[in-house]
């Protein structure tokens, strides 16, 4: 019997707002309100409010909690200061990647993990098994958190109307406890847009309020409620990868393009070690393929799993997300492609889609960025 979806605290919201729900990674999810574009449109130029309380928080505490993590994870995270937040990932022993996370710093003895809601369990069950020989302990916070994001040039403002916290000292990438429409709420200056925001975590009890007030307060400049369709899009346009498509576990981080995370110069042993090193080598003397952008000459939208071809139509490479650009006007994609074709600008780059080979530039990721 198929479990039923589960339903986050602003599940009866979203409905009254009218939006389109879908299940997603076991959650009922928005996927639009209104229409993607608009919504897609509104967090580039104003401002966006999303839900995304289906991210999984994962709670490790105690005298060795940096130690763990320094081990379970590929990042420095031992070194992290308090209040600040680090992109890292956790990978496998042979190097495959188990998924790609968030850790903020919240004291010295405690961090949060935030992995990806369909992989929140196995990051769960790895960090767990990785906690032998540590004095520290690993506590499944999913159930504690509801987590608000509200993303877009207009995002500070709406936040200060509502809050105590120095958002103006608040870096890009780091947390600080504060009060939101007077609750309590970890405040990141983090997101997956492109865009300046903020992502709150709250109480499930305080998330209806939380929301509203956001609305009211984002009211003359613009602010919508926005979907999963449109979170696509925008972390599309900034070339931010997505889990189970630019990054799996037949992946590196340095097939990826992302071997920056992965910090050798820790002190210790980590999980992949040994097979990451090997990795690095390989993609320095001949990486096999590399993550590019990809912008239509034709109006045809690529999709997952197309397959990238040559003028003479040998298969090169394959498409790992497309859609339409709203911001560029034309449909976009980002593929993994042999390295003789991943200099932007390389001669005869075609998508194969549904048996016509459409024409695209290869360019240099990411597709967007914000002016500062």
């Amino acid at each position: 019997m198929t479990e039923a979806p589960r339903r986050t605290a602003l599940d009866a919201t979203h409905r009254a707002l009218g939006a389109t729900m879908t299940d997603f990674a076991g959650w009922d999810m928005p996927l639009r309100y209104s229409s993607e574009r608009e919504e897609h449109v509104a967090v580039r130029t104003r401002a966006g409010l999303f839900d995304l309380s289906h991210m999984g928080e994962i709670t490790v505490t105690g005298p060795q909690a940096g130690a763990l993590l320094d081990y379970a994870l590929v990042g420095n995270i031992g070194a992290l200061k308090v209040g600040r937040a680090r992109y890292t990932m956790i990978c496998a022993t042979d190097g495959g990647i188990l998924d790609d996370l968030i850790v903020y710093r919240l004291d010295e003895r405690e961090f949060m993990v935030v992995a990806n809601a369909s992989n929140a369990q196995v990051v769960l069950d790895a960090l767990a098994a990785r906690q032998a020989g540590f004095d520290a302990a690993v506590r499944d916070d999913r159930d504690a958190y509801a987590l608000i994001a509200v993303q877009g040039p207009e995002s500070p403002g709406i936040l200060k109307k509502i809050t105590d916290a120095d958002l103006d000292g608040l870096k890009y990438y780091a947390g600080l406890p504060g009060t939101v429409a007077g609750v309590q709420a970890l405040i990141a200056r983090t997101g997956y847009t492109g865009e300046d925001g903020f992502e709150l975590f709250v109480r499930p009890a305080d998330a209806v309020a939380v929301w509203e007030a956001l609305t009211e307060a984002g009211r003359d400049v613009g602010l919508v409620p926005c979907g999963l369709s449109c979170r696509d899009t925008l972390r599309l346009e900034a070339g931010m990868p997505l889990y189970g498509h630019e990054l799996t576990t037949a992946l590196t981080p340095f097939d990826a393009g992302l071997g920056r995370v992965v910090k050798f110069e820790k002190e210790g042993d980590f999980v992949g070690r040994a097979a990451l090193e090997a990795a690095a080598e390989r993609a320095e003397q001949n990486p096999p393929r590399k993550l590019v952008g990809l912008v239509a000459g034709g109006r045809r939208v690529p999709r997952a799993g197309y397959p990238v071809v040559a003028a003479d139509g040998t298969v090169i490479g394959e498409v790992t997300s497309g859609a339409p650009s709203p911001t560029l006007g034309k449909p976009i994609a980002m593929a993994y492609v042999d390295a003789g074709y991943a200099t932007p600008g390389a001669e005869g780059v075609r998508v194969d889609i549904r048996g016509t080979h459409e024409p695209y530039e290869v360019v240099a990721l990411p597709f967007y960025k914000r002016q500062k």
